[in-house]
């Protein structure tokens, strides 16, 4: 179980929760909430990550904007999400992973462990993952990034990706569309990009109308491999 700590960034202090495992952590990981804020999910999702022996740590990055957010998944959360997304921006979102992973190293480096650190984003944070590894060199894995596009059209930031990026999306995500996820093969050959017979936000477990169990125990699987290869 996790606890609320204070993460001092360049955007100022945000709130982030903080999830270690039972023993000494194997590598530290950010993870990158979907437009909600750190809800009671994305808590779950960083306290699970810890229980696979990750140090975790969730920020919560519309503090800058509005402290404590934490919304529902009705018209009125997503519509106060993507307003709050706006007003942030996603130089604020990377700098707030930057300090995250440096508190990680630092957290890491009292275990005397290798002070590796990627991220994990869902949504929003799926394609603030993808960048953390683009721009930030950290290993990441993202799940249905809708906002990747532009990017992905950016040859210079393509061209030579500082870290590697998993991708998951649904096949059946009506925010992205099959050439979406054609894009991202081409533009970065060497992830890996897979796909699932599930809509958008398929790994959102309190959700009924979004979630499918098998594709996201797929994923999973298949995010902890990578990570295990990456943050080795």
């Amino acid at each position: 179980m996790g606890q609320w700590i204070q993460l001092d960034t360049p955007r100022g202090a945000v709130a982030a929760w903080q999830a270690d495992p039972a023993n000494a952590p194997k590598a530290g990981l950010v993870v990158i909430q979907e437009i909600f804020g750190v809800n009671a999910h994305v808590r779950a999702v960083a306290d699970g990550y810890a229980a696979e022996g990750y140090a975790v740590l969730a920020p919560a990055f519309f503090d800058p904007v509005e402290r404590g957010v934490e919304l529902g998944y009705d018209e009125a959360g997503f519509a106060r999400g993507r307003e709050l997304v706006g007003k942030l921006g996603l130089d604020a979102a990377l700098d707030i992973v930057d300090a995250a992973a440096a508190h990680l190293r630092a957290h890491l480096a009292a275990f005397q462990t290798r002070q590796a650190v990627g991220t994990v984003g869902y949504c929003w944070g799926g394609t603030v993952a993808m960048l953390s590894a683009l721009k930030l060199g950290l290993p990441s894995v993202s799940y249905y990034g809708a906002r990747d596009l532009p990017f992905l059209e950016d040859p210079a930031l393509v061209a030579a990706p500082r870290a590697p990026v998993m991708f998951h999306f649904g096949e059946q995500d009506p925010s992205i569309k099959p050439e979406v996820v054609e894009a991202h093969r081409r533009a970065l050959p060497t992830m890996p990009v897979y796909t699932y017979p599930a809509g958008h936000a398929f790994n959102r477990d309190v959700d009924p109308k979004a979630y499918d169990k098998p594709s996201a125990r797929l994923a999973l699987d298949r995010s902890l491999s990578f990570l295990a290869e990456q943050l080795k």
